[in-house]
């Protein structure tokens, strides 16, 4: 499912139109279901018979040598009736939860770095990896199962009701209870799943924010009141947990017990009909054979019932799940967002706009109209006060997001590289951080590109050199190293663009001096830089600059 989400799309229709995409697997579970059905009423057609010709008729066991044959033949037919229908709905639940997985991060491509940054990332890695898989459950048993709760019993009936039609009556009026409980029920799991998966994305960003933050914690010895807020979220979602548990736990009592009560019943009537203690109805003309199918089909007619009740749980689980992720979905993502940008016109041109507008929820229009056009080879400052836009103006020109209004026009094939104050640094070797931008550079290529960056004395001086761990956002290292470390990225990749918010701020005056002679270098190298910055030293660097303000949006040139 690739397209856009309606603005009346629920939950269930989204889960439809994901199964109706698999729709040849689940009929084909489902039809291996039927199958196991059929060849279980085989089975206890050949058991009951081989009682009656026993007892009733005193045949002899090698008399009954054919029967016996058949019954060990179905066995083991049913149990791959069972294994296909196990595997097809499991292909059906593996195909539909990858294309959920890709359709989110489709949307969260198409939502843009800025939007879906908005989001925290520990309840989008939830959201992706945990709240998918559960889904597994509901495609892969749930809807197969509710097929055969509605066939298998009619099945079943057909063939009581042929062998005693007062039996049949008495599964018939018990049969109706269980989805009646199994619906009232359903209500309540529904929303207590929904509270859960809540729960356990709030409690995966706690978790994070404050492992983020341990080093700020210890600082202001405050990791003892974390432990608890922790232990706090973590108990509420023990509770919410335990709740759901205690009501799967009851729901199936109570259905258990219908159950047991109905089969109990036939029972007693087959019983009291065989002794010859009740003559209403067809009660004369029960057999031990009649009886005997008639008591081992019982419990099978409500088998599929109870299989669908345990099941069910899937169902208030993957309707939680979906309830999250819709609302994901139908975040904006315009068509203007999803559309390519146009070519620009001329060959010096890398990217332009043209009277560009952009609006940020909750806030109205935080930029334009604009019109910029950014030349090979150029400097680009931007400038302007706080607040201005001259970061929405980076991330226009970045194709983060896209404009409310206008163009944007952009070289074929063109590539670029992305630095701000606060670069993208994750747990892992110095190396591994530099092959980011980088995948397959050597051991020299990086040291070339430190060097570039003003890095290498620092890195050389590291017993582990490249080999040395960074923690989470670059700990371990200073502001200055982090930001230098980013531009060694910048260097070791080949995009001609290169696009800077702000590469000096909060730095000391070495570090600073050090970015500035990096960006000089970039430069001299034939690359094309835009930088928004206020630094002074960044604005003299520049061969060209804009100054946004709040009462002329479209700029100056300078």
């Amino acid at each position: 499912m690739g397209e856009r989400l309606g603005p009346d799309l629920t939950p269930r229709r989204w889960l439809a139109a994901h199964a109706a995409g698999q729709r040849g697997w689940l009929a084909l579970a489902a039809l291996a279901g039927f199958l196991v059905g059929v060849l279980t009423i085989v089975q206890m057609l050949l058991l009951a018979l081989i009682v009656s010709r026993l007892l009733v008729d005193g045949a002899s066991v090698a008399s009954l040598g054919g029967t016996f044959l058949a019954l060990a033949a179905v066995l083991p037919l049913r149990a791959l009736a069972q294994w296909g229908q196990e595997l097809a709905g499991q292909e059906a639940s593996l195909r539909i939860r990858r294309a959920v997985r890709g359709e989110l991060l489709d949307h969260l491509a198409a939502m843009g770095p800025v939007r879906a940054g908005a989001r925290h990332t520990a309840g989008l890695a939830s959201q992706l990896v945990e709240q998918v898989e559960a889904l597994d459950g509901y495609f892969a048993r749930f809807l197969p199962q509710l097929r055969l709760a509605v066939a298998l019993p009619l099945m079943i009936l057909a063939v009581v009701l042929w062998l005693d039609w007062l039996a049949a009556l008495f599964l018939l009026l018990a049969a109706p209870l269980i989805p009646l409980f199994m619906a009232l029920v359903g209500i309540g799991a529904e929303r207590l799943n929904q509270a859960q998966f809540a729960a356990v994305s709030r409690l995966a960003g706690h978790f994070l924010d404050r492992v983020r933050g341990i080093g700020t914690l210890q600082l202001f010895h405050r990791t003892e009141a974390a432990t608890r807020e922790v232990e706090r979220a973590a108990d509420d979602y023990r509770r919410l947990s335990m709740r759901t548990l205690r009501l799967a736990f009851l729901s199936s009592a109570v259905l258990e017990f219908f159950a047991s009560v109905a089969i109990a019943v036939v029972a007693i009537y087959v019983g009291f009909g065989l002794l010859g203690y009740i003559d209403y109805g067809p009660s004369p003309q029960l057999t031990l054979f009649t009886g005997l199918l008639v008591l081992l089909l019982a419990p099978e007619f409500f088998q599929p019932l109870r299989s669908l009740a345990q099941h069910y749980h899937d169902r208030a689980a993957a309707l939680g799940v979906a309830d999250g992720m819709v609302a994901l979905l139908s975040e904006p993502a315009s068509d203007q967002r999803l559309r390519e940008p146009m070519p620009v016109r001329e060959t010096d041109q890398l990217v332009s706009l043209a009277n560009v507008t952009l609006h940020h929820p909750g806030r109205g229009r935080v930029l334009g109209p604009v019109d910029l056009t950014v030349q090979r080879g150029e400097i680009l400052a931007i400038t302007g006060p706080s607040g201005v836009g001259k970061s929405a103006l980076l991330q226009l020109l970045a194709g983060f997001v896209a404009p409310d209004q206008g163009e944007r026009r952009v070289m074929d094939g063109l590539s670029f590289a992305w630095m701000d104050q606060r670069p993208l640094l994750i747990h892992g070797s110095l190396a591994d951080n530099l092959r980011l931008a980088a995948p397959v550079a050597s051991d020299a290529e990086l040291h070339q590109a430190l060097r570039h960056a003003g890095l290498a004395e620092v890195v050389d001086a590291l017993p582990d050199g490249l080999a040395t761990s960074l923690g989470e956002r670059g700990s371990g290292l200073s502001g200055g190293q982090a930001q230098r470390l980013a531009l060694a990225r910048v260097f070791l990749s080949d995009a001609p663009l290169v696009l800077l918010d702000e590469p000096t701020a909060s730095l000391d005056e070495g570090s600073e001096a050090k970015v500035i002679e990096s960006l000089r270098e970039l430069a001299a190298a034939g690359r094309t830089l835009v930088i928004a910055t206020h630094h002074p030293a960044l604005m003299a660097l520049a061969t060209r600059r804009i100054a946004l303000s709040r009462g002329d949006e479209r700029g100056d040139n300078a």
